[in-house]
């Protein structure tokens, strides 16, 4: 592969239970649900927006109480997680490794770029990536491929040259919508849940994976 292609969260850090549990308090605290975490932790995926409207429907909100809200999400997730916060085992080496054999990456991700940032800047990672597609890139969400997709043309990659790293079914099925493989990180789903996606080349928990530290050294 001539290029990599990064989801975030679940897939270079491990905080999906963090945004579960943002979520929840958000929806049972401050707008009076009752959702369990099983209830809420299928329907977080994708943009805030349609995260709101998903769990509250289409006319409960206006589109400024929903910018509001998906900060106040943030932010509460932010500092809840900043203790937390760290790449996956593995991932700092492989960035390096991938960085110095000159191989171009990018991340294509559904979350913000308030909390892209927070990653990036926080980890000082961010002289690794050529290009960045977050939620305010796009038009349609995962598993549409025009993230993915944007990202490969930022990085002047074809998308059959480009491999994807995800953790969801939705962002492999984006891949496999793009025409990418993809290398599944099982912190959040797993294995049983992707058979569908002839896409996935390997299933690892980390990027201690022999198989993932080899597509580095290539």
């Amino acid at each position: 592969m001539k290029a990599f292609i990064f989801d975030l969260n679940g897939t270079m850090i491990h905080d999906m239970d963090f945004h579960t549990r943002a979520w929840r308090h958000l929806f049972n605290h401050d707008l009076g649900g009752s959702f369990t975490h099983e209830e809420v932790k299928p329907q977080m995926y994708g943009k805030n927006q349609e995260v709101l409207v998903s769990m509250f429907g289409p006319d409960r909100f206006t589109s400024e109480e929903m910018d509001r809200l998906s900060l106040e999400k943030e932010r509460r997730y932010q500092q809840e997680y900043r203790p937390s916060l760290a790449l996956l085992p593995g991932l700092p080496a492989f960035l390096e490794a991938a960085h110095r054999a000159g191989i171009p990456m990018a991340i294509g991700s559904a979350a913000i770029p308030f909390n892209i940032d927070f990653v990036l800047d926080n980890l000082h990672i961010r002289h690794y990536f050529r290009a960045i597609v977050s939620a305010d890139d796009v038009t349609l969400s995962k598993p549409h491929p025009e993230t993915f997709l944007k990202a490969a043309a930022q990085l002047g990659a074809a998308p059959a040259d480009c491999l994807v790293f995800e953790d969801v079914p939705k962002g492999a099925e984006a891949a496999l919508n793009a025409g990418m493989k993809a290398v599944v990180l099982t912190t959040t789903h797993e294995a049983v849940e992707f058979a569908h996606l002839p896409n996935v080349l390997h299933f690892a928990p980390d990027y201690t994976d022999a198989f993932v530290r080899g597509l580095a050294e290539a």
